[in-house]
């Protein structure tokens, strides 16, 4: 890990600091490039994405995939997580925390509003980004493209009626333009760019041409996460500045949503005997949020300036840093997880059976 690297988190919080604090001096600059957009995607944020993922991308051998089903339980433990656990767990602490705790603190008028944007968040299970977690937990690449493809394709059909049921309403609208763009945009698109790229690289059957290049896209791949980070943070730098008390109330069931679900994920597949390159994205894809499309269907509910709104910023301020201590937290641990009986059990089948 190059000395970059090894300080990421320590970008990542100048990155966010700079973010707000341009945001709040330039304002009519981040609204300008915050408008360049289609079907409420923004372009720009799209294409560092694909800076941040291609590199990836380039990595995976899709011939390989047929071997994702050996990573059955990662797959089912995600799922559960995701799907079962994860968004109604956060209407529960969005109850808890904003309709009672913190009630007195914040805006009566808008408490409804802010759980509405917490459930949202929750509803949507992370895309894009999950490719640089899973990398930086050195995950098991073939299973991380699968499980993210498998999320998205539950995600048309179960976000409306999961959010819908969450919110008491009778129907709600979903951004259908929003999702699919963003599914084109962060995952179909890449893929084919880098299998292109991939192809016309190893057509000698030699990969030292690949290392290559991806020695040299590596570190871009880090500066558009952070470039990434800065233009987030400018598009919300005013709202951050004028309220931070409510950012804060609101930071508080978000945080432990990511931990709860990350830990839950991450011992189901210890319990399950899980290989560790597989627990890792696992458990990242289990506590991470598709923010562009909650904030989308945010501002499409309940408007630009809601607390709905509001909140899915609120995850998008913290889903770095939090996601970072995670990853860390999953790398620190892997020698306590590999010593689980089940985990060691399975690493003998396996020995045996090569």
């Amino acid at each position: 890990m190059s000395t970059f690297e090894r300080y990421l988190t320590v970008w990542v919080a100048l990155c966010i600091v700079a973010g707000v604090a341009l945001g709040h001096l330039f304002p009519t600059l981040f609204h300008t490039v915050g408008d360049i957009e289609m079907a409420r995607v923004n372009l720009p944020v799209a294409v560092l994405i694909w800076l941040m993922i291609i590199p990836m991308l380039l990595r995976i051998d899709f011939s390989a995939l047929a071997q994702v089903g050996l990573h059955w339980r990662g797959i089912s433990v995600t799922l559960f997580v995701n799907w079962a656990v994860k968004p109604f767990s956060m209407a529960l602490l969005g109850w808890l925390f904003i309709g009672w705790l913190f009630r007195p603190m914040l805006p009566a008028d808008q408490i409804d509003s802010y759980i509405a944007g917490l459930i949202i968040l929750a509803a949507a299970p992370c895309t894009a980004m999950v490719f640089v977690w899973s990398n930086l937990t050195k995950g098991e690449p073939h299973f991380t493209l699968s499980q993210v493809a498998l999320n998205d394709a539950i995600m048309i059909v179960a976000f409306a009626p999961i959010v819908a049921l969450l919110l008491g309403l009778s129907a709600i609208t979903v951004p259908w333009s929003t999702l699919v763009l963003s599914v084109a945009l962060y995952i179909v698109i890449p893929v084919i760019i880098s299998q292109v790229i991939r192809k016309s690289l190893i057509k000698d059957g030699s990969t030292v041409r690949l290392e290559r290049l991806l020695a040299k896209l590596q570190p871009a791949s880090l500066v558009a996460l952070l470039a990434t980070l800065v233009l987030l943070f400018g598009f919300q730098g005013e709202q951050i500045i004028a309220q931070p008390m409510i950012i804060a109330l609101l930071a508080v069931p978000i945080l432990i949503q990511v931990y709860f679900n990350s830990g839950l994920a991450y011992l189901l597949n210890r319990a399950s005997g899980e290989e560790h390159c597989v627990a890792g994205p696992s458990a990242l894809i289990g506590a991470s949020n598709f923010f562009e499309l909650a904030v989308a269907a945010a501002i499409s509910l309940f408007g630009f300036n809601s607390g709905a709104a509001l909140a899915t910023v609120v995850g998008v301020l913290i889903e770095v840093p939090v996601m970072l201590s995670v990853v860390w937290i999953v790398n620190r641990s892997k020698g306590w997880y590999e010593d689980g009986a089940a985990v060691s059990r399975n690493s003998s089948k396996r020995q045996n059976a090569s």
